[in-house]
């Protein structure tokens, strides 16, 4: 995400601070952009420390805050918040509009959808799209010009820049299932894993990003207090930041109901799902849940199910339900019942189909 207004960038950490795993390939693009407009990159490349000797070295690699602090000059400089990418520039603040453009959306996915349609109306030369199939949510570009020298770091950016926009208006991590990119992998390939982590695939038919469409559900949780802080002072957006996930509550209840032995497996579960189990406990309280409260609330709901729709004994149904004993399903049945499984059962047959 761009910063907008003040024209003066705020203050930024030591440029050569963290560790340098951003290809010179991206530097090179933005030297290409001051070359076509007539104009000499180095007063930014001062800025950032970095060497016009290591322009000619492919292999050279800057960090992350160089990159930013080389961003931000040549945006102001060249008047351009796409960096040269598309056929018109992107005046200062353009991406600032569509951040507040969106941020009113009452959930993720018309935020995006805004995003796509807005982002179409500033700049023609690509276009944006949300869709969904099987409960995976694509966000994909279409490329309408060659994009030429300027292509990989056009696509990549703007990729990154939707990812982060997106976590930032939710809160929260949103995990990419796979991110796709139509040229072939480049010299400097293992970036992408940092870039978008998640399986990469390259050679595709066109550029997106993947990921469990229930993010798309979760309602926006900034205002436009926020967005003006962000805007005015933020460094680009990275997901990184983003520790919470706010689907986890959903996907533990996912695992459960498919893996009942996960029941009493705390560490397994937390594996399954791709954190520590520190973690796991961590983040559903940021969810206002426990793993105790969801594995009462798959272990009722499975219970209720066997009891309505079989004659199975109740011993095995509170084996099924993820129980060491019938004695203790019983007692927890009833405290989420108020009455014993059998007395459940007479209730609900005569109404089963």
């Amino acid at each position: 995400m761009h910063r907008t207004s003040p024209r003066k960038p705020p203050a930024l950490p030591p440029p050569r601070s963290g560790p340098a795993l951003t290809p010179i390939a991206f530097v090179l693009a933005i030297v290409e952009a001051y070359r076509r407009r007539g104009m000499d990159p180095k007063a930014a490349l001062e800025k950032a420390q970095i060497a016009t000797s290591s322009l000619s070295n492919p292999a050279t690699r800057i960090t992350a805050a160089q990159m930013e602090r080389i961003s931000g000059a040549a945006m102001q400089e060249l008047d351009d918040e796409a960096l040269g990418w598309f056929g018109r520039r992107l005046p200062w603040g353009s991406y600032g509009m569509l951040a507040r453009a969106s941020i009113s959306a009452p959930q993720l996915e018309r935020a995006l959808k805004r995003w796509c349609r807005h982002h179409g109306l500033i700049a023609d030369d690509i276009a944006l799209r949300l869709t969904q199939s099987a409960g995976t949510a694509t966000l994909s570009i279409t490329e309408h010009r060659d994009l030429g020298v300027l292509r990989e770091f056009c696509l990549v950016s703007v990729l990154r820049n939707i990812h982060g926009v997106a976590c930032w208006l939710i809160d929260s991590r949103l995990p990419l299932q796979a991110a796709c990119f139509p040229f072939p992998a480049p010299a400097h390939q293992d970036v992408y894993s940092v870039l978008f982590p998640g399986p990469t695939r390259f050679g595709a038919a066109q550029a997106g990003i993947q990921f469990d469409a229930r993010y798309l559900a979760l309602p926006l949780r900034r205002d436009e207090a926020a967005l003006q802080q962000m805007l005015q002072h933020a460094l680009p957006l990275t997901v990184l930041p983003y520790r919470r996930d706010r689907i986890l509550a959903q996907r533990v209840r996912q695992a459960l109901s498919h893996h009942p032995a996960l029941i009493h497996n705390a560490e397994t579960l937390a594996e399954l799902l791709n954190v520590s189990s520190r973690t796991l406990h961590r983040q559903l309280r940021d969810e206002d849940t426990s793993l105790q409260a969801i594995k009462d609330e798959v272990r009722q709901a499975r219970a209720c199910e066997l009891l309505a729709r079989s004659n199975r004994p109740i011993k095995q149904v509170a084996e099924l339900a993820g129980f060491r004993n019938e004695k203790s399903f019983i007692r927890a049945f009833r405290s989420w019942t108020g009455c014993p499984p059998a007395e459940y059962r007479s209730r609900a047959l005569p109404l089963a189909p």
